[in-house]
């Protein structure tokens, strides 16, 4: 309710405001061409020596109000072209300027690499901007899809909403490493554990620039920074004023595609308005819709040759494997040793065979998520200057979005909202910054407990496997015996028998099913909602927060004199609302936290917070030729030991355009809020977070097995005939876990770099390479835990004999096991890992204004001599790059561009699905056709026109061709 009051308000505000009298302003206009006269478009126009400004709209035209006292000078920038200075002597000056070209990015600032502006070509760090113009000329359907054109960055969809960008290595769907801010505001989801960047940030309209810094970014942003950073700065109100509106019409899922074409739509609208230059406000508005990218390859990463899918047995391949495991199939978790059943004294071809490991049927991907995505932003900004160079703004952000993205299990967001209130107060040496961020996940829902309780509304798996057996020895009675020819139609056969009754996709009762299940907020008990449900939970994600951040900045060179100083501290709080499933109120009884409390409730929020403070240095010396950098961080996390972050950086200029740069950073990185606090109770094994006192009460630390070895356990127990005897003749082959006390992670890295422009100002070349070292990487491993003894013992090697029982159950000849609990920890590898790379980037203007650029990336892991815990998952592959070729007005009014992007296949590894992902190469195009005179530019472009499918994650959708249209009206009433 105080959301819907705020932008009632500021409703109520907007018309007061737009008609209050301010005296004393007058009006600066013109016009701004290029050197063949043609209009430009996105000219910055600025009083020197202040924040007045505007910028040109599509017929190069601008307006600027004003009330400063004359004379004065106008300052005229755009990208591409060299600076103009104009000096105003009257108010009725009638002004038509010209720029002339000159190097893309000469004079380019930035402002993201060292929290202040500065010089692109004399960054202390590899950073990337991507302009208004560079924009609208990428050949993706949104300002977002640019980025996988960046050099360095790699891009990981998990849906048409949810792009997630990484740069040099440890990609992961939900990057915990890679912090995404839009004007300062972290982006990351706090519960969902998911940068958000594109599906709630700025809209099409809205967006004036991007830039993004890969590579360690702690030293001056903290935690969550420690791989890189994305900044989406949106348009000042002051400066970009009028109405604009933008529609497009695409087109997906073309060709061999079980969707068929679907349409694709996105409309925005934004309008600013500035007063007197004391008061402006901006509102954007913009909604999508159309159907998501699917997963659904059907790839077994359980095939027969490996130790857990039954090597002793005739080779069957494909879903006539029992033990089949699919990429992007639920409920059929062998892998993971989870919902499946084993079945003894089967005889194959005469002889007696090991124990046969069989996986419930479980259902695809595609039959439980709906693949209809919308997506609804809309955001609002006041802005007073108290002073010429004072700002002091609000902001409101409301995003709701649909579609899936990849934690530990697939999750599928159904109305899922996030909202921000932001409070600014900028000056010319300050800055105070306050935010909240409110989530709450609406009806979406966990992946895998909802075909775990499909499944088991059917049937238990003890009561399927007893199907299953007496089929399959049925289908052998009636058939000479089971032989090598007929097994896999023996095991077809039986698991048809078993199946019997279960729902099917596509009919009213599955339906009916998948939304009760969906409904309901516990993941592994009996629910008394559904009638005659043997064993059933339910798949209901619930989970809702607030994160508070407040900020500040103050540059004190002024003051110093002696050297550049800037410092700053922050502070941060998270609140989060206990739900049973994910985070649970840990001062109740181990046995209460999933329960709720008489008034619905799980128990009091859990609380997370940190703090942190910086400063840096900066320093020219020999004839301002050489910078030197030095910064250091201090973060603090109750739950940790102090963390001191340094940076240490030189850039020489040999000449203006040759820049060579060497950096030294140290950062750490606390655990997330999922990694430090989860607790989700998802079936069979319970997913908990890294700090110690979780483990009160349940062991995992000191008295578990690691999963690996126990399947290995397992593996060649049943191969001998699997009894007891031969169990504890084996106990060697369990490893106890051991696991440590969860630390922050830390990197240490190396860089160094050149910019330069060569040839006349024609080429830009950009070169980095680095070197990382992580110590206590974070990340995930399976353990099992024997109930009521320790590890060691008799009672305990025998909990692990033959996983596949209900764990809650001793095994068949041995009452003195209770079985295991199972648990995928978060926690630190023990291993250092090591890994390096390069990337370079080129771009030549060789004639008039066709330009070519390129760029190539090599990112590589350093092998390990010893294995670890778990396994990293470095996720990238070793080369990737791209080719563009364009002209933004080939003709007058029209320009074009092409992209090639390509990539080396790779293995990707998560706790969900391991697999190789194939080599990725793909064209995107677009063509623009410009109609000054209504404001009006028409784009028609294709990413993977060719519709050559790719996936580019293991486990992640097939993306294909999209196909789209649009149309931009941009700067209608500017200045009325």
């Amino acid at each position: 309710m105080n959301s819907f009051r705020l932008i009632a308000l500021f409703v109520l505000l907007v018309p007061a405001i737009s008609h209050a009298q301010l005296n004393g302003s007058y009006i600066i206009s013109g016009f701004v061409k290029d050197d063949h006269g043609q209009p430009l478009i996105g000219t910055t126009v600025s009083i020197k020596g202040t924040t007045n400004s505007t910028a040109s709209d599509s017929t190069g035209k601008f307006s600027l109000t004003t009330s400063a006292k004359l004379p004065y000078t106008l300052v005229f920038t755009a990208l591409g072209f060299q600076p103009q200075e104009f000096f105003i002597k009257n108010a009725n000056s009638a002004l038509n300027i010209q720029l002339s070209s000159q190097s893309l990015l000469i004079n380019e600032v930035v402002v993201t690499a060292s929290r202040k502006e500065e010089k692109l070509l004399r960054s202390p760090v590899a950073i990337e901007k991507l302009s208004i113009n560079a924009l609208k000329q990428s050949p993706g359907p949104s300002f977002y899809d640019a980025l996988e054109n960046v050099k360095g960055v790699q891009m990981t969809t998990t849906s048409l909403t949810l792009k997630v960008p990484n740069t040099r290595g440890f990609n992961s769907p939900n990057n915990f490493r890679f912090m995404q801010l839009v004007d300062g505001v972290d982006m990351q989801s706090a519960t969902l554990g998911v940068p958000l960047g594109n599906a709630i940030g700025p809209t099409e309209l809205d967006i004036a620039s991007i830039e993004i810094t890969p590579g360690a970014a702690a030293a001056l942003y903290g935690t969550n920074a420690i791989n890189g950073l994305s900044n989406l700065i949106t348009k000042d109100p002051f400066k970009y004023q009028g109405l604009s509106v933008y529609h497009r019409e695409g087109v997906n899922h073309v060709g061999n595609d079980r969707l068929g074409a679907s349409a694709l739509n996105e409309t925005a609208v934004r309008y600013a308005k500035a007063f007197n230059d004391k008061f402006a406000f901006k509102v954007n508005f913009s909604y999508m819709q159309g159907k998501d990218w699917q997963s659904d390859t059907r790839n077994d990463q359980n095939p027969y040759y490996l130790k857990t899918a039954n090597p002793g047995f005739p080779p069957l391949t494909g879903t006539s494997n029992a033990a089949y495991d699919g990429w992007n199939k639920y409920g059929d978790d062998a892998l993971a040793g989870s919902n499946t059943v084993s079945i003894k004294g089967l005889t194959v071809d005469g002889k007696a065979m090991p124990n046969l490991t069989v996986a419930r049927t479980g259902y695809n991907e595609v039959d439980l998520v709906d693949p209809k995505v919308t997506n609804l932003k809309l955001d609002g900004t006041l802005s007073y200057k108290l002073t010429p160079n004072t700002i002091l703004s609000y902001t409101y952000r409301y995003g709701r979005l649909d579609g899936v993205f990849q934690r530990g299990n697939k999750i599928s967001l159904q109305g899922a909202t996030v909202q921000n209130h932001k409070v600014e107060l900028k000056g010319k040496e300050f800055l105070v910054r306050a935010y909240e961020s409110i989530e709450n996940t609406g009806n979406s829902f966990n992946v895998k407990p909802l075909a775990d309780n499909l499944d088991l509304n059917h049937a238990s798996n003890s009561a399927w496997g007893t199907t299953f057996k007496n089929a399959l020895n049925a289908y052998g009675s009636a058939n000479g015996g089971l032989t090598s020819a007929n097994l896999a139609a023996a095991e077809q056969a039986a698991r048809a028998a078993a199946d019997k009754g279960r729902v099917e996709p596509g009919t009213p009762e599955f339906d009916a099913l998948r939304k009760t299940i969906i409904g309901i907020n516990n993941w592994d008990i009996k629910s008394s909602l559904i009638p005659n449900a043997p064993v059933t939970g339910g798949a209901a994600l619930v989970q809702k927060s607030h994160m508070y951040n407040a900020e500040a900045q103050w540059d004190l060179t002024n003051h110093v004199k002696v050297v550049d100083l800037l410092v700053g501290g922050d502070v941060r709080v998270y609140a989060i609302t206990p739900d049973g499933n994910n985070f649970v109120d840990f001062s109740r009884p181990i046995a209460d936290r999933n329960t709720p409390l008489a008034d619905g409730s799980f128990g009091k929020d859990v609380i997370y917070k940190k703090y942190g403070a910086f400063t840096q240095v900066t320093k020219t010396f020999f004839d301002e030729k050489l910078k030197l950098f030095g910064s250091v961080r201090w973060d603090y996390n109750p739950y940790f030991d102090p963390k001191f972050t340094p940076r240490l950086a030189a850039v020489y200029t040999l000449n203006e355009n040759h820049n060579f740069r060497f950096t030294f950073q140290n950062g750490y990185r606390f655990p997330s809020l999922f990694e430090a606090l989860s607790y989700v109770n998802n079936g069979r094994v319970k997913r908990v977070g890294s700090l110690p006192f979780i483990n009160d009460g349940l062991g995992y630390l000191g008295n578990s097995y690691t999963q690996t070895s126990v399947a290995n356990f397992n593996s060649v127990v049943n191969a001998a005939g699997g009894t007891d005897q031969v169990a504890l003749a084996n106990r060697n082959l369990l490893k106890v876990a051991d696991l440590p006390p969860a630390r922050p992670e830390q990197i240490t890295s190396y860089e160094v770099g050149y910019k330069g422009i060569v040839l006349d100002n024609k080429v830009f070349i950009d070169i980095d390479a680095y070197t990382n070292r992580y110590d206590g990487f974070l990340g995930q491993v399976q353990v099992f835990v024997p109930n009521a003894t320790t590890v060691g013992t008799d009672a305990a090697v025998l909990a692990m004999l033959d996983i596949n029982r209900d764990p809650t159950t001793g095994t068949s000849s041995n009452a003195a096991s209770q079985g295991q609990s199972r648990y995928r920890v978060y926690t630190n590898a023990k291993n250092i890992y090591h890994n390096y790379g390069s990337s370079a980037g080129i771009s030549y203007n060789f004639y008039k204004r066709y330009t070519v650029s390129g760029n190539v990336s090599f990112n590589k892991l350093k092998a390990q001599t010893t294995s670890d815990i778990f396994v990293t998952g470095f996720n990238t592959p070793e080369w990737s790059g791209n080719v563009s070729f364009g002209n933004r007005e080939v003709a007058k009014n029209i320009g074009f561009n092409i992209v090639y992007k390509w990539q080396e296949s790779f293995l990707w590894e998560s706790p969900l699905v391991t697999g190789n992902v194939p080599a990725i190469g793909t064209f995107d195009a677009q063509v623009t056709y410009r109609v000054p005179a209504y404001y009006a530019t028409f784009k028609v472009g294709a990413t993977d026109i060719f519709n050559k499918r790719y996936y580019q994650y293991a486990g992640g959708p097939t993306i294909g061709g999209l196909y789209y249209v649009s149309v931009t009206l941009d700067g209608l009433l500017a200045g009325k």
